[in-house]
């Protein structure tokens, strides 16, 4: 058993926008780490961590994060840095608390893609000799891994472009991605194609931001936080690199993440209140959704409707995806969700999954259970 339980004490972020145009990274970074102390009687003295994710690629310079420290507070401070999404930044501090190394973690993930070229950068992941070459990428995988879902399961692209629909709907709504217009269906199906059947609005839409997440041991989380968030559970799983040699038609590393972190946390059966997921495009959305346990295969569309789990209350990554933080945004996102439920339309839900993942195809995941 761990030495200590480890809550979510507090959490904010910015507004994930397409194209930040007036601020830079450090911009975005000290106004997480300003605002998230805000309310717990904390302050950056009392931070005994700070774990941040980024990705040098994007950001086009070699160890980049070491520009960023002054706006992480993180001088005179261990500090280390995870070039992954940020959920696993997160993975790393709880499990340091849970230790007895330490007591109050600082999390922090960001991205400002609008400044790069996304598409290059997960060009740098595919195998450089045999696959690079011929234009293999994350986009192609989408799209494989669409044909396959539709043919296997019968969904319709217009079945699809609803789902992207609703989940713009639902950002617009909770006013962190400002929106100049929500997509309807004809619009998702007439968007420019990117890998067929997959046009460009069924693809996650790469967006700055920033958000920070305050963590803590158990004495100090039950004196600051108006109601902590446990973190019961954790799991994580690569798939192989080759995208040709995974099992088609699913996500195992995802299913081998999510059986890790529900055993972790005593839950024989996945039935969270709360569900938030990344995902590459629609396609993979729904395929988390099953490989979680939450649908059956191919019924993951079944979630979208009035159901018993709040899935992607936010919106999720299909409107908003920071890459590198879409995953901490996720457990942000969870987190508010089980302290304000009145805000999301909720009422009293008291556990919830996190998800994140990387990758081309989805090659890695990461799953939390919370409980409050």
């Amino acid at each position: 058993m761990p030495a200590n339980r480890v809550a979510v004490i507090s959490s904010t972020q910015t507004e994930l926008r397409g194209n930040w145009s007036g601020a830079q990274h450090i911009d975005l970074i000290a106004a997480v780490v300003t605002d998230v102390f805000k309310g717990t009687g904390l302050t950056l003295d009392d931070v005994d961590f700070v774990f941040d994710s980024g990705s040098d690629v994007l950001d086009g310079r070699s160890i980049s994060n070491c520009g960023f420290l002054g706006a992480m507070g993180a001088h005179h401070k261990e500090e280390s840095r995870i070039e992954e999404d940020g959920l696993w930044a997160a993975l790393y501090g709880v499990t340091k608390i849970a230790s007895g190394a330490a007591n109050v973690g600082l999390i922090i993930a960001y991205s400002k893609p609008s400044e790069s070229d996304p598409n290059a950068f997960y060009k740098s992941q595919v195998e450089p000799f045999y696959q690079r070459p011929v234009g293999f990428d994350h986009r192609a995988a989408s799209g494989i891994q669409a044909q396959r879902y539709l043919a296997d399961h019968g969904v319709s692209e217009k079945q699809l472009a609803g789902l992207v629909s609703n989940r713009w709907a639902s950002a617009s709504a909770g006013r962190r991605v400002p929106l100049d217009a929500v997509p309807d269906e004809r619009e998702v199906l007439a968007s420019p194609s990117v890998a067929r059947p997959l046009t460009q609005l069924m693809m996650s839409r790469p967006t700055d931001g920033a958000v920070a997440i305050l963590i803590a041991s158990e004495d100090i989380a039950r004196r600051t936080a108006k109601t902590p968030v446990w973190i019961t559970g954790m799991g994580m799983s690569g798939d192989r690199h080759s995208f040709a040699t995974r099992k088609a038609g699913t996500l195992e590393a995802c299913e081998a993440a999510a059986t890790s972190a529900f055993k972790q946390a005593g839950w024989s059966k996945p039935t969270p209140a709360v569900a938030e997921t990344s995902a590459s495009s629609a396609v993979t959305e729904l395929m988390v959704l099953e490989a979680i346990g939450l649908a059956r295969p191919g019924k993951g569309l079944d979630l979208t409707g009035d159901g018993k789990i709040a899935v992607n209350k936010s919106g999720g990554s299909l409107p908003a995806d920071p890459i590198m933080a879409t995953g901490l945004v996720r457990l942000a996102e969870a987190s508010r969700q089980l302290v304000y439920p009145a805000e999301y339309g909720l009422k009293s839900p008291t556990t919830a999954i996190a998800h994140g993942a990387g990758g081309v195809g989805m090659q890695t995941h990461c799953v939390f259970t919370l409980e409050v």
